[in-house]
């Protein structure tokens, strides 16, 4: 599927939540409840493609540690209403506001349709990196999704990533995050080794003038977290 169009990905909306954790929740076990209780929404909630909530295990960017999150949700659907639904049902209110809410000194959101033409399935033990950005005054996001496009075709699949990425349709919780992209590299040794590739390192010259803040952050898929396979094409 490595050159499947948009349209036949089976969960291209992708929904990132940063959570920054209260120390003493992290102390006394309430994080990993808090962890327990969102991850097992994969089991409850129809049309939830996908989803992993864990640690952060590196921030990587002046932004990222600006705003210090300690644990990251990333999940997948195929429709919008797919995540509207998500975020309306009885047990994510329940896991919000009973795990959420009383442990979570600081939330930031921001969700995308995946523009990539490939997927980017996820597999327990896969490192992810993710990116958010602010885009310069007198630049449009479409701007730069074409520009990430380009940049990310010109750089192939450096060492073995797998992007998405999109502008973000939901601005409420995004501290003006305008756009989102994951890479997916099979391990961290893998991530690790495309800081010293020289196409990587074009692609992010050619996107940088663009940008006016960049959040960065590493984090490692658990093994609860396990992709639905996407449907066999018609």
């Amino acid at each position: 599927m490595s050159s499947a169009p948009a349209t036949a990905i089976a969960a291209p909306v992708e929904h990132i939540v940063l959570i920054k954790v209260r120390p003493e929740a992290a102390a006394s076990g309430a994080a990993a409840a808090m962890v327990s209780s969102l991850q097992a929404l994969s089991s409850v909630v129809p049309g939830l493609s996908y989803i992993h909530v864990g640690p952060v295990l590196r921030l990587r960017s002046p932004a990222a540690e600006a705003l210090g999150p300690t644990h990251v949700l990333h999940s997948r659907y195929a429709t919008k209403p797919d995540l509207a639904a998500y975020a309306a049902h009885p047990a994510h209110v329940a896991a919000v506001q009973g795990h959420v809410l009383p442990n979570a000194l600081d939330t930031t959101a921001i969700d995308w349709v995946n523009a990539a033409l490939a997927p980017s399935p996820v597999t327990p033990g896969s490192a992810v990196r993710l990116t958010l950005a602010k885009v310069k005054e007198g630049v449009e996001v479409p701007q730069l999704v074409e520009k990430v496009a380009a940049a990310t075709a010109a750089a192939g699949e450096a060492k073995g990533a797998r992007v998405s990425f999109g502008e973000n349709f939901s601005p409420a919780r995004a501290k003006g995050y305008q756009f989102g992209m994951v890479a997916v590299f099979d391990s961290v040794e893998e991530l690790d080794a495309v800081e010293g590739d020289g196409k990587v390192q074009e692609a992010k010259a050619a996107v940088r003038p663009l940008l006016d803040e960049v959040l960065v952050l590493d984090f490692v898929v658990g093994p609860a977290a396990v992709e639905a396979p996407a449907p066999a094409n018609l």
